[in-house]
């Protein structure tokens, strides 16, 4: 069984297709992936990793649908995609 890709991992201007979300472990609670399926990161979604702030790092600028948002990253550890 292979490592699911996740959005922190996907390269700039990378189109993917929301596969599912996960608890990225102690540092990120229920409450935020639960938040983060109320945003729209839900399986099926198409998302597009816009780019990432300086230095290559936090916070990255995403897409989903027609909106931007702005993770950390510790919060794009927790969605899984497959790119498209």
């Amino acid at each position: 069984m292979s490592t699911p890709t996740l959005l922190s991992d996907l390269p700039n201007g990378t189109h993917a297709c929301v596969t599912g979300l996960r608890a990225g472990g102690g540092a990120v609670q229920e409450a935020t992936v639960r938040r983060l399926g109320e945003l729209g990161f839900i399986a099926g979604e198409p998302v597009r990793m816009l780019r990432r702030g300086p230095g290559g790092r936090e916070p990255l600028a995403v897409q989903i649908g027609d909106t931007q948002f702005a993770l950390r990253l510790l919060e794009a550890q927790c969605i899984e995609v497959e790119p498209v």
